[in-house]
Formats: structure tokens, C-alpha cells, sequence
């Protein structure tokens, strides 16, 4: 199958996962609106047809999708699992007259479905937002004839012609030709590189300014972008150690009671007193008592609760499991570009000539860099302002700089080695700059070096008490990057980290986070670029900024919709009280189920009570959990 038509294809697929979901929540409140019809019917009309017609209604519709779903996997897996059970459950509560106990089962079960499907598929459309990315044509060069193809016709060793503002379409080296080419896709750096002959190219970078002709180094199928897909998709099918242990014991959990439900019904009246009715009886009440929904009910409206506290304050969970996940967090890995900086270079320093003066200087710049289409001319000319001038003469020397005449005299603005050639222009000052991180651009006439503009990527505002408050709260921060390792000492000098690794691509940056998941056990990633997807996904607590890319905010697990870095320590804190707040709920549920269990096998609870427990025991935890939604927020 080619890249456009998975891509087709696979656009459907989630359009049709999109009406599912839908579709189901629709259901499960339906279901919940005919329980409370049927509730009124029964204490106004009294009439018993209606309201059993409606509790009916409601166990078809609320538990149709979670019926299908347990009967199809049973036969699959030839397994028994909870949403059986649940269903069963609620049925045995019927027989016995118990209508709406079943019905409140059966609409709590498939609400909490709902809402989980809804979000695994959410996460799912971060394939999409990728596969958007890649390239599907290439033009082949065939002799003195250039041919679109599909990239799947791309052999290693054919050469491509790729034009200015086109996506690469695969891995290659280039032959000829030279151009800045956008490469954020893949390292998450925000300032294009120069990239010329004999330098290796990625595919789905961006050509920004020249003609290239380029070398087939890996067949489509095998580019560094592909390989990012496959590790999105790769992390997203790996369940949490929490669903793997739901799934190894919820098969055992179901045998045993419904073993025991059988025998108190079928071994009652020959071991015990208990004749065979009140066998049944007993096993329907331990179906009711045994039916987990208390358990459920510890979990998700506090999750749900927490989740809509933390939407007002500007973080978005996709889940309860991802804010449970957050509070567990040992450590933080942070993206430079875009996470903990601007993203966008800014003049920071400058190094002028002490005979000439500063508007001279900033005039020269300002004129030249407004003809230029180097990534850093934006910077200069924001910098410098705006001024008037005659220009001659306009020169862009590829790779070095632009050579330009203005009132007569001849300037040349570039990288070092172009426009200081004495290499004697504040020897001391510049090495400084370079190690601290900073791109310098100079500026010289025929004679001399006039200055030095110093340029590098800030930090966010926030970022600094950020850091601070996660390192208070015991939270380790490490900031992954593929910017240089000067540039990464100082920008984690600056902001605080604990500490940072630098020069890693995408697939570098998911083996540091495996190593730190090693190291640390539990760890979150914050990012906003397409080239951290992958660490995103592989991280315990994917975080995308909000401004981030649309690959970023699908794959995450969180999106700070704000992009206030201050916040995070904040759901920490949340997801913590988040955490105790679960555990008294389990530890409670648990509780009750046992005693009420017990209750029923020494013959002290009677139906009314066991229904009274199960169901007082599940508003309990619910108004437990509620709590989080007064949670304040600093």
C-alpha cells in the first residue's frame, strides 16, 4: 500500500472510529435518561409494564456496545472478562426484581466505555497528523528528463530534483546544489542549517531557498520520518502496567464469582440449611455485592473531576489514567525549542568597532538583511529598525553571506570567516558568545570588522520558576535537545535543569527517555514539535505545549493549552490529591464488598440492605472524588 492511500484510507478509518464514539457516549446517556423515565414512572404511574418497558429500553441500548464487546472477546479468547460479568450482574439483579440496580450497572459500565474509547481514539489521529507530512511524489531525474513518481518508485542511488519551498521526499545527499533547508520536522531546531554537497538530507524537511539535486540514500519505507511514525504507533499500542495487570487477573476475577454464585446456588440446599430459593437468592445478592461498580466509581468521577478542574486552569488530560500517571512522575524531559524558549532567535548581544558608530553600524545591517532570505535576516532587521538608503550591487554569496554596496562603500555581513577574515574582532568576547550558545553574524567594510551581532533562542519567561517549583516538588528536569552542546549548557545553565543532553535526533531522544524511565521509573516528556512525537508517546506522561505542532498535540497525553510552564507543578499537585483521593476510594469499596459479601454468606443482609450498601457505598466515593473540582489552584 502507498503512502497516499494509507493515508486515505486511514482518514476514513478514524472518521468511522469518530462516529463510534460518538455514537456510544449517545447511548450510555440515553440509557441513563431512561433509567431516571423509568425511576418517575414507577413511583407516579405504578403501572408495571411502563416502567419495566423503559428499565428494559435501558439495558439494551446502554448495554449493547459493552454486551458486544464482552461476547466477542470471550470467544476470541475463549476468556471470560468483567464486562460479562457487569452484564450478567445486572441481569440477576432483574430477576430477583431489582430493575433499576441492574439498570444504574449497566449505564455506569457503558459510560466509562464511552468516554475510553473516545479517548484511544483521540490519541490514534496523531498518526494522521503525520502522515500528512510525508511527501508523496518525488521528481526523479532520468537523463535530461525529470519524472513525478510516486516515492514508493524511488530506488537507492536514483537522484531527485527538489525545488525551493518543497518538502524532501526522502533520506538522501545532496550532489548539487546548496540551500538553508527547515529541518524542524525532524531535530525540533528552529534555525534552518546550510546544507550543500556531500551533506546528507532528511526526508520531510523543508527546502527553503534553493535547487537541489539529491542522491536516494534510503527507500521510502526507511526514512528517519517513517521510522518516527512507527514509533508513535509502536508506544500506542503498548498498554500501561495497569492494563496489562487489569488483564492478566479480570478473567480469574469473573470465574471466581461466578464459581461462587454458582455454588451457593447449587451446593446451598445439600451443605446448608438453605432451601433452594433461598439459594438463588443469596447468589443474586452476591452478583449485586460482587459487581465491581464501586470500583469503578473510585476511579472515574474523581478523574473526571480532577480533569475538569485542571481544563479551567489550562491544562487539558486526555484521560484519568494520564492524570493518575502524573503524579507518579519522578522526572521531567523538556524540549529546548519552542518548550522552554521562544522558538524564535533574538539579538542578544552586540560587539561594535570602537571608532564607528552604533546607527551607522545597525543602518548597514538593517539595509542589507531586508533583501536577505536567511533565516536569521528577521532577527537583524527587528533589531536594528527600519531605515533609509540606497543599496548596490546585492551580492548573496551561498553559504558565507550577502556582499552589498551602499553610499558608495562595500560591506559584507556573514558568518565569520566571510566578514572577518583578520579574525582578530574581540577574540575573547566572541569565543564567550560561542560557548554560551549564541549564532554571530558580522559586519565589515573593505578595511575592517565594524561588529558582531550575537543571536540565540530565549527562554520563556516562565520557564525559570517553572523549573524551580518542580525541583522543590522532588521532580527531576532534564532538558533532550538536538541543538548543540554549547547551546544546551546554557540554556540549561540558565533556566535551572538539573540536567540536559544535547544533539540527539528523534530517535536518540526516545532512547534517553528509555534510559531515563530505567533510572528514574516514571517520567513525563514536554514538547511541541513534530520531531518529539515519538518521545511523547514512549514517555509515562506525554506533554505537548499548545501552540505546539498538531503531531505534538495528538500524541500527547496533556496539552498545556496556555503553554504556562508554571502550571505543571500545579497538576502535579493535583494529580497527587488525585492519587490519595483513589486509593481511600478503593481502599473503601474494597472494604464494603467484603463485608457486604460476608454479610450475605451468614445470612445478615437482605436484598434492600445489599442494594443500599452497593449503591451507598458508590455515592460515597463519588462525592469523594468530587472534592477535586473546589481543588484550588496557585
Amino acid at each position: 500500500m502507498n503512502t497516499s492511500t494509507a493515508t486515505h484510507e486511514k482518514s476514513h478509518v478514524f472518521k468511522r472510529a469518530s462516529w463510534f464514539e460518538h455514537i456510544e457516549l449517545i447511548m450510555a446517556l440515553f440509557s441513563g435518561v431512561l433509567i431516571v423515565l423509568a425511576y418517575l414512572a414507577e413511583k407516579q404511574v405504578g403501572t408495571p409494564w411502563i416502567y419495566v418497558t423503559l428499565y428494559l429500553s435501558a439495558f439494551l441500548i446502554g448495554g449493547y456496545a459493552k454486551a458486544k464487546e464482552g461476547l466477542t472477546d470471550t470467544w476470541e479468547t475463549r476468556s471470560l472478562n468483567v464486562e460479562l460479568l457487569m452484564i450478567i450482574a445486572a441481569i440477576g439483579a432483574a430477576s430477583i426484581g431489582y430493575w433499576m440496580e441492574g439498570a444504574i450497572l449497566i449505564f455506569i459500565f457503558a459510560l466509562s466505555g464511552a468516554l475510553e474509547t473516545y479517548t484511544m481514539n483521540k490519541n490514534e489521529r496523531a498518526l494522521e497528523s503525520l502522515m500528512e507530512l510525508q511527501p508523496e511524489q518525488a521528481t526523479r531525474v532520468t537523463g535530461d528528463r525529470l519524472d513525478v513518481v510516486p516515492i514508493e518508485e524511488l530506488a537507492v542511488g536514483d537522484h531527485i530534483y527538489v525545488r525551493p519551498g518543497e518538502r524532501i521526499p526522502v533520506d538522501g545527499r545532496i550532489l548539487s546544489g546548496y540551500a538553508s533547508v527547515e529541518e524542524a520536522a525532524i531535530t525540533g531546531e528552529s534555525i534552518p542549517v546550510d546544507r550543500g554537497v556531500g551533506d546528507d538530507v532528511f526526508g520531510s524537511s523543508v527546502n527553503l531557498n534553493g535547487v537541489l539535486t539529491i542522491e536516494v540514500t534510503k527507500l521510502a519505507t526507511e526514512t528517519l520520518f517513517q521510522k518516527i511514525i512507527q514509533m508513535v504507533q509502536k508506544a500506542q499500542e503498548e498498554k500501561s502496567p495497569s492494563a496489562q495487570f487489569i488483564d492478566r487477573y479480570e478473567g480469574r476475577y469473573v470465574q471466581i464469582v461466578l464459581a461462587s454464585v454458582a455454588a451457593i446456588i447449587l451446593l446451598g440446599p445439600a451443605l446448608t440449611p438453605w432451601s433452594l430459593e433461598t439459594s438463588i437468592y443469596r447468589g443474586m445478592i452476591l452478583l449485586v455485592v460482587a459487581s465491581p461498580c464501586a470500583l469503578v466509581a473510585a476511579i472515574t468521577p474523581a478523574a473526571l473531576a480532577a480533569i475538569a478542574s485542571s481544563a479551567k486552569h489550562g491544562i487539558l488530560f486526555k484521560g484519568g489514567v494520564h492524570i493518575e500517571n502524573m503524579g507518579r512522575l519522578k522526572a521531567i524531559a523538556f524540549d529546548k525549542t519552542g518548550t522552554l524558549t521562544i522558538g524564535k532567535p533574538e539579538v542578544q548581544h552586540v560587539l561594535l568597532h570602537p571608532d564607528v558608530t552604533r546607527d551607522d553600524v545597525f543602518r548597514v545591517v538593517s539595509l542589507i538583511e531586508e533583501h536577505s532570505m536567511h533565516p536569521l535576516a528577521e532577527a537583524l532587521v527587528a533589531y536594528t529598525g527600519k531605515h533609509t538608503g540606497t543599496m548596490e550591487q546585492f551580492k548573496d554569496v551561498t553559504g558565507s553571506g550577502i556582499e552589498a554596496m551602499i553610499d558608495g562603500v562595500t560591506y559584507r555581513v556573514g558568518k565569520q570567516k566571510f566578514a572577518d577574515v583578520s579574525g582578530d574582532f574581540f577574540p575573547d568576547q566572541v569565543e564567550q558568545l560561542k560557548s554560551a550558545g549564541h549564532t554571530l553574524v558580522f559586519i565589515s567594510d573593505a578595511s575592517r570588522t565594524l561588529g558582531a551581532f550575537a543571536l540565540r533562542d530565549t527562554l520563556r519567561p516562565e520557564a525559570k520558576q517553572a523549573i524551580e517549583r518542580l525541583n522543590r516538588l522532588g521532580i527531576a528536569t532534564i532538558m533532550i535537545t538536538g541543538d548543540n552542546e554549547a547551546t544546551g549548557r546554557a540554556i540549561a545553565t540558565e533556566a535551572g535543569l538539573t540536567r540536559y543532553i544535547a544533539e540527539c535526533l528523534p530517535d536518540e531522544k526516545v532512547e534517553q527517555i528509555k534510559l531515563l524511565k530505567a533510572e528514574y521509573g516514571s517520567i513525563g516528556m514536554i514538547g511541541d514539535g513534530i520531531n518529539d512525537a515519538p518521545a511523547l508517546a514512549t514517555a509515562d506522561v506525554g506533554i505537548a505545549m499548545g501552540e505546539g505542532t498538531d503531531a505534538a498535540l495528538e500524541t500527547a497525553d496533556v496539552v498545556l493549552m496556555k503553554n504556562d510552564l508554571v502550571r505543571l507543578s500545579s497538576a502535579i499537585e493535583q494529580s497527587r490529591k488525585l492519587n490519595r483521593i483513589v486509593l481511600q476510594n478503593v481502599v473503601f469499596a474494597l472494604g464494603v464488598i467484603l463485608v457486604l459479601i460476608a454479610s450475605n454468606i451468614f445470612e445478615l443482609l437482605v436484598m434492600p440492605f445489599a442494594v443500599v450498601g452497593h449503591e451507598g457505598s458508590t455515592i460515597l466515593v463519588i462525592l469523594n472524588g468530587l472534592r477535586l473540582l473546589s481543588s484550588s489552584w496557585d
